[in-house]
């Protein structure tokens, strides 16, 4: 069954959807790196603690700048690090205290002047700009009150996820443990990487490419031998892999005599969700599962391996490593040179994003099919073409898929 790039991708996220992750563990805080929580993150007390300055300049009651210019007498000074409530300092009528950016407002200051509109001569200071109520103060628990959900469980832990981890003082977290997943390359004319290839054969890229994309995606890849055309061998291999928690098959799932793919997996009684997704390049992707274990049959060019199991592959692996499901985002830049394209098909061809700030353009690489490997690694993007579009002019927007 042949579906559309839409019904396809419909297809894997409804089953990823349904998939949960087998074990967790504990990990040191940036070890959890491009890990998946298993627990929340909550804020362990208010966020900011302390009505914060975000500015460097003067604490200050605005009614008292109604009018300005306006000079205020300077009754102390308050430095970030400096506890809440410790200050002796009191804002009055007329009054300011100096203050740094992230230390707490003083009692009785309701804004923060900046320094920049400020001048002082001993301890007299002219402000020559109004502020209102609340300016460049952040309220105590304005971020987060104690409890707070920070971040869910099944969110990837970034940069970010690691700053506010240490913020709530964990030194290790609870994440997902990688899903293992079986990468099998299959064809008489593929042969290790580091045997030299006849010349009716290639080295197994794929392989390798695979293995980086199942890495970068949360999953731990096992990587079998090369699968012959030859079946009691192929079954073996197939078999093999369906022990780990996903199967990715390369090669073999095409309409020639010896893609015998297909085969052996219906002779392991495997229920087929689609053998076929109308798009270029990759149109012959598989997807099915043997009992309860899932796999994808990934065309054998190198460029189609890897755009499949980017749109196909990926929700299921993520699922499996504990991410929270999320749909497929394409942004959009403007056509750099014409691009003329056969209908019937959802090209996914790669491109080259340029440009700076909002001024971004795409154009295609150069290559030469789905077996040109070296035109997608200088690439940064896919530029997704309609199947309805037989040219696409210079300047149009045109949606793309980053790499």
């Amino acid at each position: 069954m042949i579906l559309s790039f839409e019904d396809a991708r419909r297809t894997v996220e409804d089953h990823a959807a349904r998939l949960k992750p087998h074990a967790r563990e504990t990990v040191e805080l940036l070890a959890s790196l491009g890990r998946v929580l298993a627990d929340p993150l909550t804020a362990d007390r208010d966020f900011p603690p302390f009505p914060r300055s975000t500015r460097d300049g003067y604490a200050v009651r605005s009614a008292d700048l109604v009018k300005v210019p306006a000079t205020l007498t300077v009754v102390g000074e308050i430095k970030a690090g400096m506890p809440a409530g410790a200050s002796p300092v009191n804002i009055g009528h007329s009054q300011a205290a100096s203050i740094m950016t992230g230390a707490p407002a003083p009692v009785g200051s309701d804004a923060v002047v900046m320094v920049e509109y400020t001048s002082r001569i001993g301890d007299q200071v002219t402000v020559l700009q109004q502020v209102s109520g609340g300016e460049n103060i952040v309220p105590a628990g304005a971020e987060a009150k104690q409890g707070d959900l920070l971040l869910p469980a099944g969110t990837r832990v970034e940069y970010a996820g690691i700053a506010i981890a240490a913020s709530v003082g964990k030194i290790r977290l609870e994440v997902y443990s990688r899903p293992k997943v079986a990468i099998l390359a299959t064809g008489d004319e593929v042969v290790e990487v580091r045997h030299q290839p006849a010349s009716n054969q290639i080295r197994n890229s794929n392989t390798y490419s695979l293995a980086a994309q199942v890495l970068l995606s949360g999953g731990e890849p096992v990587l079998l031998p090369i699968a012959p055309d030859e079946p009691a061998r192929l079954r073996e291999l197939i078999r093999a892999g369906l022990k780990s928690q996903l199967l990715l098959l390369s090669g073999g799932v095409s309409m020639g005599k010896y893609d015998l793919v297909e085969q052996m997996l219906q002779d392991l009684n495997a229920e087929f969700f689609f053998t076929g997704a109308k798009i270029q390049p990759g149109k012959p992707v598989v997807f099915g599962r043997v009992a309860a274990k899932y796999f994808f049959g990934l065309p054998g060019n190198p460029v189609s391996t890897m755009v499949t199991f980017e749109l196909f592959a990926r929700p299921v692996l993520e699922a499996l490593a504990g991410m929270a499901p999320r749909k497929l985002i394409f942004l959009h830049a403007r056509l750099k040179t014409e691009i003329k394209a056969k209908t019937g098909l959802k090209r996914f061809l790669p491109a080259q994003l340029s440009g700076e700030f909002d001024n971004a353009e795409v154009e295609l690489a150069r290559w030469q099919g789905s077996g040109d490997a070296a035109a997608t690694a200088r690439a940064n993007c896919y530029v997704v073409i309609p199947p309805d579009r037989e040219k696409i002019a210079a300047g149009e927007w045109v949606a793309v898929l980053p790499r």
